[in-house]
């Protein structure tokens, strides 16, 4: 054996794969090793308890039992969330939506972002975004820079 790129694989440790419904000489022809009839044997259903998520013998399901709750607010806005640590990593004195997508730190241009007062930030920044926490607000003016708020 000369090295690595030599080695084999050691005698009977790999099988070949089923091959299943290709004729009688096969052993594994016609049927294709599932017997005759029965639940067993048919597609998508394997017995109680197999393969058919949700369903419960003709009992009325769960999900059919429970009764509907809530609802889905269709004016929901969902802000990018940026954090004071993040924003203490810039280099920048003044941080804009712009930056931010360049920096990789908010994904999309068009949403909306808010600042939130995670971390500390010592230096002075101006940031501009659509809203901010108040601790964020708090810290960001007590380290003398200025918050500027984005329609």
């Amino acid at each position: 054996m000369d090295g690595l790129h030599d080695l084999g694989r050691p005698g009977g440790s790999h099988r070949s794969r089923k091959r299943v419904g290709r004729g009688p000489g096969s052993g594994l022809g016609k049927t294709a090793g599932y017997g005759h009839k029965g639940s067993k044997a048919r597609a998508g259903h394997h017995g109680p308890g197999g393969s058919k998520p949700h369903f419960e013998g003709g009992q009325m399901p769960l999900h059919r039992r429970l009764p509907k709750r809530g609802f889905t607010n269709q004016n929901r806005v969902e802000y990018q969330v940026v954090n004071l640590f993040q924003l203490q990593k810039l280099e920048e004195s003044e941080v804009t939506p712009e930056l931010l997508l360049e920096r990789g730190l908010i994904g999309h241009a068009s949403r909306p972002i808010k600042v939130l007062g995670s971390g500390e930030l010592n230096r002075k920044v101006t940031v501009s975004a659509h809203k901010f926490s108040k601790s964020a607000r708090e810290k960001i003016e007590g380290a003398g820079g200025s918050v500027q708020e984005l329609g």
